[in-house]
């Protein structure tokens, strides 16, 4: 059985405590490789490594930086289909998706941010002839980054590209539920020649690992994306100690589609919005809310379109819907449709466990699920599922759908659907959301701002935001008589 090992000072290694964790196939639900379990002396170690490689790394020209991280995206590029499957196979999301999405965006991020920083520009300012300021920015330190398991490599990257980029040395953690492309890409690091030190790849659990990275003395700045509960655990630790944070947290987004809407387009694209990567990502509309003239239309026709999606093995190219990430979350997911049920929700389709033959007799499969009948401010409306559950419900105004899409305690993202221009800037100015699309999905320019208000997170991510969270501004004042 293969053994993932821990990425320390440009070397892959067992962990110092010869202790592993199973790593479970979702699709059949069965162990196929072997994870450290790492502690705070693997962390110490990694840690170590980080502030012995950032003189050189963040002194190193941003044209050589910038080289290095090319290289390794060319790398990422050469190994599509091996990681695709790798992350297929670890996450049970279907292969195509991870074709199509996960691994091209990995490799986009390395690319994004090699470029962006060679574009990254301080200010000066002179008032009057006499004085001059002009402000730097400068690397930070070791930054600690920890990712989800929902998009493994994709937000892996998401978290490192800026970092590195703007000359930090990184100790990173990725889920436990999820290691294997974060190792791959550890092989790929030492193979485009990334000097020691400068990323070092730490596995285990979050409570042991994970927490002993956020609270170490010499990790100046987090970096974290994951559930909202866990958010505040970082923060508890990291706030006191005067870490620069960054938390991408949950969501529960609203779905806003109004009668004057481009019916099938809408229609299609909601579809997709709920349940792509088994709606295990944390912009997925999992609240909808349709005017009541087409309401009726709208749940018919949906409802037809997800009884037609294909549950099936994710290494099928036929397959729309795959595994879940693990029979503990399945099994979460599953108690909110209970209490749906509980609720007075009407299952419109779905609802139960897909079963499925042969070799993912045994996987972690759920049918998509669609319920009506429920009222906005009931648990299953306020409470972050992130699975293949959505709710659809109607409203009469504007003004009625904005209370209901502001009513949760996220703010993450909302769609809009209108062919009415001055009513959708209406709506998405008065929406309590970091990302608004409209007429559309899941559309990402990576220069654009990205993140959540209230508990959604705190900060943003993506094009310069990024870069300016991994970098310290330093202003300077010079007299010039």
């Amino acid at each position: 059985m293969q053994k993932i090992r821990n990425y320390i000072n440009g070397e892959l290694v067992e962990p110092i405590g010869g202790k592993y964790i199973d790593n479970i196939n979702p699709s059949i639900g069965e162990v196929y490789s072997l994870i450290p379990d790492s502690d705070n002396n693997d962390v110490e170690l990694a840690v170590k490594a980080a502030k012995a490689a950032f003189t050189q790394w963040s002194t190193m020209s941003i044209n050589d930086r910038a080289k290095i991280m090319e290289a390794i995206a060319n790398l990422i590029d050469r190994d599509l289909e091996k990681l695709a499957m790798a992350e297929s196979i670890d996450n049970g999301k279907p292969l195509k998706l991870a074709r199509r999405v996960d691994i091209p965006r990995a490799s986009a991020n390395m690319r994004f941010y090699a470029s962006g920083i060679q574009h990254f520009a301080s200010e000066s300012h002179q008032a009057d002839e006499n004085f001059i300021n002009y402000t730097t920015r400068r690397p930070i330190g070791v930054a600690g980054c920890i990712s989800p398991w929902n998009l493994p490599l994709y937000l892996f990257t998401w978290k490192i590209a800026p970092a590195l980029a703007a000359g930090n040395t990184v100790v990173a953690k990725p889920s436990e539920i999820t290691p294997m492309t974060a190792y791959l890409f550890s092989e790929l690091c030492i193979e485009a020649g990334l000097p020691k030190g400068v990323l070092n790849i730490v596995h285990g659990l979050g409570g042991k690992a994970g927490q002993a990275l956020v609270e170490h003395k010499d990790v100046p700045i987090i970096s974290f994306t994951g559930g909202t509960t866990t958010g505040k655990s970082i923060a508890a630790t990291a706030a006191p100690m005067f870490k620069k944070l960054s938390l991408e947290l949950g969501g529960k987004n609203p779905n806003v589609i109004f009668a004057d809407c481009d019916f099938e387009k809408a229609l299609s694209t909601t579809v997709h919005s709920s349940f792509s990567n088994q709606g295990q990502i944390c912009l997925c509309g999992s609240r909808i809310f349709v005017e009541r003239p087409i309401y009726e239309k709208f749940v018919s026709a949906f409802v037809d379109k997800v009884k037609k999606l294909t549950i099936a093995d994710p290494l099928n190219e036929a397959s729309k819907v795959g595994a879940l990430v693990s029979k503990s979350h399945m099994e979460k997911v599953i108690s909110y449709i209970k209490l749906a049920k509980e609720e007075g929700g009407t299952i419109m389709t779905g609802g139960n466990r897909a079963k499925l033959e042969d070799r993912c007799a045994n996987g972690y499969f759920l049918e998509p699920t669609v319920i009506t009948d429920l009222p906005h401010d009931c648990r299953t409306n306020q409470e972050e599922i992130f699975g293949p559950v959505v709710t659809i419900m109607p409203f009469d105004t504007q003004e009625e759908v904005i209370e209901y899409a502001n009513s949760t305690a996220y703010g993450l993202s909302a769609t809009i659907w209108t062919e009415n221009l001055k009513k959708a800037h209406n709506v998405a100015h008065e929406i309590k959301s970091g990302i608004i699309w409209v007429n559309c999905w899941l559309v990402r320019d990576l220069r654009t701002p990205f993140g959540g208000m209230k508990q959604s997170g705190v900060g943003r991510e993506g094009g310069w935001e990024a870069l300016r969270f991994f970098t310290e501004p330093k202003n300077v004042c010079i007299s010039l008589t």
